[in-house]
Order: structure tokens, then C-alpha cells, then sequence
């Protein structure tokens, strides 16, 4: 069975998909990521579809599940190199891809993960503003 390469850039897991997604090759890969996301406690994964002709329902919810167990384990998944096929078949066969967002290309990928762990910032520094003011006051 292949396996789908996960490679680590910074604070970013790149999984590029150069193979023919088989029903075993999309399961192994979701069990892959979870565990390099927990490994390496990466905040951002990009998927690059590139090399993909055509994605079937299987491979669009595996998208999908991909980047709500993403998600849960706090990284943000982004989609990149869709091909215009690739996004009307995604569109016929009624997936939304819910909880993913998608970029052209991997550097805007790069940018997206970027900016939504930006946007995050702000409620995590006041989360640990709060526990320091609980901490000096001895307030629970």
C-alpha cells in the first residue's frame, strides 16, 4: 500500500498527494495526519491536490474528515492546487467541503494558515492574561 508523504515546513504539515486516492491509501492517510499533527503540534496543514485528475465522494468527505479531525486537534487545513474538474465534479456531487478552506497554490495556503492562527492570537492572549490576573489575585 503507498503512503501519502507528510512533510514538516515550520509550524506547517504539507501533505502532497501524488497518488491515485484508493479507499485504503485516503484511511492510512487520515490515521498519518492526526498522529504527526499530535507529534509535532503543528497549528496548520495543507493539502496539495495538485496531482489530482479526479476526486470521487469517497476522496471529498476524506477532505472533509481530514480537516474537522484537524480541527479538533487545533490546525487549520487548507486545500491547495484544485483544478477547475476537480472543483465542479466536488460541486455536482453536492460536497461543500465544509470546515475547509482552499487557496491556488501553496504559498497562499502558507498565508491563510498564517493569518487565521493571527486571528486567533488575540482570544489566547486574553485567556492567559486572565488565568496570570487569577494567579496574582489568587482568584480561582
Amino acid at each position: 500500500m503507498e503512503r501519502v508523504p507528510i512533510l514538516k515546513i515550520g509550524d506547517i504539515l504539507l501533505v502532497s498527494i501524488q497518488v491515485d486516492m484508493s479507499d485504503q491509501t485516503a484511511l492510512q492517510l487520515q490515521e498519518d495526519l492526526a498522529e504527526r499533527i499530535v507529534a509535532t503540534g503543528c497549528h496548520g496543514v495543507i493539502i496539495d491536490i495538485t496531482a489530482l485528475d479526479i476526486v470521487d465522494s469517497f476522496v471529498g468527505r476524506m477532505l472533509s474528515t481530514i480537516a474537522s479531525i484537524s480541527k479538533v486537534l487545533d490546525a487549520e487545513t487548507v486545500v491547495v492546487g484544485m483544478r477547475p474538474a476537480v472543483a465542479i465534479t466536488l460541486v455536482e456531487l453536492g460536497l461543500s467541503l465544509n470546515g475547509i478552506r482552499t487557496a491556488l497554490n501553496v504559498e497562499r495556503g502558507m498565508e491563510l494558515v498564517a493569518a487565521a492562527r493571527a486571528d486567533e492570537s488575540p482570544y489566547d492572549h486574553e485567556l492567559a492574561d486572565e488565568s496570570d490576573e487569577a494567579e496574582t489575585t489568587g482568584s480561582p
